[in-house]
């Protein structure tokens, strides 16, 4: 007998980011850092190691639906443990510290996600990333949305 496969909705895509994010953060809590500094040195890395801090306020509110507050909390937490550095120009840069923990992240990432989506067709990771890039923009639209006559 095999198991039912349910119609794709929020609830089967939430439980599947939950699953794969708790096994991420296993990885973080040993490095002792969060997922929300771990997204910070992603955005970070790539733009090549230095971003406007403004900038990475603002990539951390919208990828992160968080407050601009808690996007602040985030990067000053990092440069006081010495994962940022800002510049006079207002812009934050890697550490040395923060490249290490950032690739060592990455790296166990990377295995987690090997693991995870070993044996399904890549046909299918590419149809499956497609509708969820479309889902994910018109949840933004919607937030962005003034939500005229919607509670």
């Amino acid at each position: 007998m095999t198991t039912p496969v349910p119609p794709v909705n929020g609830q089967v895509i939430g439980l599947a980011h939950y699953a794969s994010r708790a096994a991420l953060e296993r990885v973080l809590a040993r490095s002792g850092t969060t997922f929300n500094r771990s997204v910070a040195l992603r955005a970070v890395s790539d733009n090549g190691g230095t971003v406007e801090r403004a900038r990475l306020e603002g990539r951390l509110t919208g990828a992160l639906k968080i407050e601009e507050a808690a996007a602040r909390r985030t990067v000053d937490e990092m440069t006081a443990l010495k994962l940022l550095e800002e510049t006079p120009s207002g812009q934050v840069s890697l550490t040395e510290g923060g490249r290490e923990l950032f690739e060592s992240i990455r790296t166990a990432g990377n295995e987690i996600a090997a693991r995870l989506y070993a044996d399904i067709p890549a046909k299918d990771l590419a149809t499956a990333g497609r509708v969820l890039t479309l889902v994910t923009e018109r949840a933004d639209a919607e937030l962005a949305d003034s939500g005229a006559g919607r509670p």
